[in-house]
């Protein structure tokens, strides 16, 4: 899902990663390989978040699912090797917990 900037500002009070900008030079490159999305770098690659279905009452808003997309190839965080999308048990809120 592509994210507007208070989407991606409430994701980062909850997820350690770096965005990375629409005008960064790579983003043609991962919008053909993944599609339209926001993407974020952290420790263990590339990931996405993907909106996730909730029961009424089970949260107080829309939820995200982090889903890594890449991961590192080696130990100084240079190289991704691209994979099948990998659901993580991560989820975040997509709005902020003042909002209404």
């Amino acid at each position: 899902m592509k994210m507007n900037p208070a989407q991606i500002e409430q994701t980062l009070t909850q997820f350690e990663a770096e965005p990375i900008p629409v005008d960064h030079p790579m983003m043609v490159q991962l919008t053909r390989m993944f599609g339209e999305h926001t993407y974020f770098l952290d420790d263990a690659g590339l990931n996405i978040v993907e909106p996730v279905e909730v029961e009424e009452g089970e949260s107080d808003g829309p939820l995200g699912m982090v889903v890594n997309v890449a991961t590192w190839i080696d130990p100084s965080a240079a190289s991704l090797q691209p994979h099948a999308p990998e659901p993580t048990e991560r989820r975040v809120s997509l709005e902020p917990r003042n909002a209404h």
